[in-house]
């Protein structure tokens, strides 16, 4: 324990904060070089696993509980250590996940370095609250992704809870907006909000941790935050400062605060009509809960999935698909099965995902009804699910999910020269009509793929 005392102490000695860092200030040429990767990838695995994935939703009877498990379940920090003890995977296995990841297409995990629990799920050389000082296990399994992702070609990426913290006593939340005080803190072990002090927590384990997981893993390629919660403006600008210096090809999300990072995050929904700002949706393969739930037997299909790859991907944006891998460290073989299914239609159409533009159309994916509306009385958007388009130089990828014998796109710009299906290895031609009012493709009798199947239209400049 004294050991444990002096080396925190050194820790918060080392990590103290710097005198007022300048803002730090990207040129336009610096920001395309640091998202290019991001832009290609299109498709990446979010992985939701801490010590709550050992109750594997369940806590004394009740099956409700997910990540939130030690705040839903009203559990003590005390005997949350407690509980911390039994977390032993004994399934986990790094090149496994790595190896999945790779296989389903996808190309960079984000993995939960710490989530609301506080419990860092590396080796933290500042904080005792961590998986190898308080559980069974005692090794770091980020150190070993790490490695397996390099291993499979696999950037990897972390995401920290920045604004919520159920282990240190420094830590308010709400305030903002419709948000009551504390309305997400730890108020059974630190029930007196207006004596925290969010700097206190700053200084104390966000700067050390942000700068732990920046210099002990090797190249990191996106700092995932979330819950900004009351970070203040100066805070998030010293925070993106500091991952520039250590980082500069770092890429960061906008839950840093304050409308600061390179991407916006919609969480379980896909923008009908998203704005220029790069984005990526976030969403679960189970139809609820992030890290996993034994008692939830209800999934999103491989249809599902694949399409909203499709669709997002048609709109400029990313797709974060996330896993929770069993206590033991497994994942579900529902999320296992889905993967495999997108890895293999990846395979034959991924030419017309990776890399890939935004539709030259627009009309195809739905519009705002006249007549419906949503519980905040705007109009509702109504999407149209019978084709997507994609776009390279040169090229231009229909994605068809209502096979039909004739298909009649909106006109386009380029010439078109030629067209045939991805899926058909020989590149058989299929017919192709332009006109200055639209292109009209004869299609086969039979969909090559029944979740979508896609025609690459070949172009050329007029």
């Amino acid at each position: 324990m004294l050991f444990r005392t002096v080396l925190l102490a050194l820790v918060a000695g080392a990590f103290a904060p710097t005198l007022e860092a300048e803002p730090f200030v990207d040129s336009p040429d610096k920001i395309e070089k640091r998202m290019a990767w991001w832009r290609d990838a299109k498709f990446g695995l979010f992985i939701h696993w801490g010590v709550y994935s050992l109750s594997e939703g369940e806590w004394k009877g009740t099956t409700n509980h997910g990540e939130w498990l030690q705040f839903t379940a009203k559990i003590p920090l005390a005997e949350y250590t407690e509980f911390a003890k039994g977390f032993n995977p004994e399934g986990f296995d790094a090149d496994l996940w790595a190896k999945t990841a790779r296989d389903a297409g996808m190309k960079y995990m984000v993995i939960t370095a710490k989530h609301h629990d506080g419990l860092a799920m590396y080796d933290s050389p500042s904080s005792a609250h961590d998986v190898v000082e308080r559980t069974a296990f005692g090794r770091d399994p980020l150190k070993e992704l790490a490695q397996a992702c390099q291993r499979y070609g696999i950037k990897f990426c972390v995401y920290y809870s920045l604004g919520r913290d159920w282990e240190h006593p420094e830590v308010p939340t709400g305030g903002r907006g419709n948000s009551p005080v504390g309305f997400r803190s730890n108020l059974i072990d630190y029930p007196d909000e207006s004596k925290k002090d969010f700097s206190k927590y700053f200084e104390e384990k966000v700067k050390p941790q942000v700068r732990e997981l920046l210099t002990q893993y090797g190249p990191i390629g996106v700092m995932w935050f979330d819950t900004y919660g009351v970070i203040t403006q100066a805070q998030s600008e010293e925070l993106l400062a500091s991952i520039r210096e250590l980082q500069p090809d770092c890429i960061v999300n906008n839950r840093i605060g304050h409308n600061l990072g390179d991407y916006g995050t919609p969480e379980q929904k896909i923008p009908s009509q998203p704005g220029a700002r790069p984005w990526e949706t976030c969403m679960t393969i189970s139809a609820k809960y992030w890290s996993y739930n034994k008692s939830l037997d209800a999934w999103r299909t491989s249809e599902n999935l694949v399409r909203n790859l499709i669709d997002i991907t048609s709109k400029g944006g990313n797709y974060l698909l996330n896993v929770g891998p069993t206590a033991t460290g497994v994942f579900p073989e529902q999320c296992v099965d889905r993967l495999q299914v997108m890895g293999d239609w990846l395979k034959i159409n991924g030419e017309a995902i990776y890399g890939c533009a935004a539709t030259p159309f627009g009309a195809e994916v739905g519009a705002f009804s006249n007549t419906e509306r949503d519980k905040k009385g705007k109009r509702q958007f109504v999407a149209e699910w019978k084709w997507r388009a994609t776009t390279k130089p040169g090229r231009l990828y229909v994605h068809v999910f209502d096979w039909q014998k004739i298909l009649t796109l909106p006109p386009v710009d380029q010439r078109v020269t030629g067209a045939y299906l991805l899926a058909d290895e020989s590149k058989a031609p299929v017919n192709v009509v332009q006109s200055e009012t639209d292109v009209t493709i004869t299609l086969p009798d039979h969909a090559p793929d029944a979740i979508a199947s896609v025609i690459c239209l070949k172009l050329a400049d007029h």
